[in-house]
């Protein structure tokens, strides 16, 4: 691995900063995103403040002077929210300029375009990023840049944890579904076969819906809409939906920041090192799960002394 240099330093503490400016210009857009009009019931005028795509939301009472002032303010906000959702979407197009001249940016395109589309939705806090690429937000952890060797990676696995409310994840997807948020990335996802559990593009990149190993009651299919792709029960993911949650700032490879919520790296380097020691996992599988698993050690001594290696810290894992 190799530490950044100054510049490279002090524009991922700029994007960092920037993005989190953005984040919250994006939140306060979002909140007008359904709108506030008048509907007329029973002869009467009401003010209705929508909720979904779908048209639900509720009254905020009779046209009066105070309800046409909620409106006016609601317009006035909505504004306002929008001109500075735009200003800062432009300095972030400038900073992914600045991003690329030093070379920051190496996540690929189609990674951070997903991984975007998701923060941008209104479930971005119920999936985690495991696998290969979540070894990205570990390095901007750590101020390093790690081989993209053992970077390299032809699909995205999404961890979903079933104990939360299906009909509630699906409400903040629209209805449409996980396959619907990757088509609003690359146009192109299609799910492999009916029911699976994997997407793929027309240049063969993957997304994988994934989910811990389950008791056997209980035997719900997971899937947020018609249609969408079904989660595949994977042994061991407990442990990584029980760690706790890293959100890190990531630059891709065309220099725009990009949010990613990723296990634990303590957790992520212990379940590594696990699959590399199972039998039944494949040799050229296991020899990367190991490489993968000693990098993040390295970054954990050298660069991440916060994040100590101590029994106390690592509850969450088996003993």
């Amino acid at each position: 691995m190799r530490p950044l240099n100054e510049q490279q330093r002090l524009n991922l503490i700029d994007s960092s900063q920037l993005y989190e400016a953005y984040e919250q210009a994006r939140h306060q857009s979002l909140s007008h995103k359904y709108g506030m009009n008048w509907k007329t019931a029973r002869g009467r005028e009401y003010l209705f403040r929508a909720s979904d795509a779908t048209g639900h939301g509720r009254s905020l009472g009779v046209r009066s002077a105070e309800t046409e002032a909620i409106y006016e303010a609601f317009n006035a906000g909505k504004i306002r929210a929008e001109e500075r959702y735009k200003a800062i979407k432009l300095r972030i197009q400038e900073q992914a300029r600045l991003n690329k001249a030093v070379r920051l940016g190496r996540m690929p395109k189609i990674v951070s375009d997903i991984l975007d589309k998701l923060d941008q939705s209104a479930a971005r806090n119920d999936f985690r990023l495991v696998g290969t690429h979540a070894l990205w937000a570990y390095e901007s952890m750590a101020a390093v840049q790690f081989s993209k060797e053992v970077l390299a990676s032809g699909d995205v696995d999404l961890l979903y944890d079933p104990r939360k409310k299906l009909s509630l994840i699906s409400k903040r997807m629209d209805n449409n579904g996980l396959i619907g948020l990757l088509r609003k990335a690359d146009k192109t996802f299609e799910p492999m076969k009916k029911n699976g559990f994997r997407a793929v593009n027309d240049d063969g990149f993957m997304v994988d819906l994934i989910i811990p190993e389950r008791e056997m009651r209980d035997n719900e299919i997971v899937r947020f809409a018609e249609d969408d792709l079904c989660a595949a029960e994977v042994p061991s993911l407990k442990w990584l939906c029980n760690a706790p949650v890293e959100e890190i700032v990531v630059i891709a490879a065309n220099g725009k920041p990009v949010r990613l919520r990723v296990p634990d790296p303590r957790a992520f380097m212990v379940h590594k090192a696990w699959l590399s020691e199972q039998i039944n996992r494949q040799p050229v599988k296991k020899q990367r799960d190991l490489l993968q698993a000693e990098l993040v050690f390295q970054a954990l001594r050298e660069h991440l002394p916060n994040y100590p290696i101590q029994p106390e810290h690592l509850r969450y894992l088996p003993k």
